[in-house]
């Protein structure tokens, strides 16, 4: 099975995750997602990252041996000099 790429990761995530923003870089083997959704409001960093894995379902399981997240609401996201950097998107 051919590792996969940021883009099917960001596929898998928007799929089963209403996200505001969301953006994957990786090199097949580690990733790094910022992911912004406003279902992330009210919860915890770890109740966050349950939902984005919960999104992957078993292909992070199965191909996706690192991944680092970044969650934030829109709120968060509104506020953080990453946004500034990133509203061509």
């Amino acid at each position: 099975m051919a590792d996969p790429t940021p883009a099917e990761i960001e596929r898998f995530i928007a799929q089963g995750l209403a996200c505001e923003h969301l953006d994957v870089q990786g090199d097949g083997q580690h990733f790094f997602a910022t992911i912004v959704s406003a279902q992330f409001e009210g919860a915890s960093r770890v109740v966050r990252h349950q939902r984005v894995y919960a999104a992957l379902g078993d292909r992070m399981r199965e191909q996706i041996h690192a991944l680092s997240m970044k969650t934030l609401t829109p709120a968060e996201w509104a506020a953080s000099p990453d946004a500034a950097a990133t509203q061509h998107h």
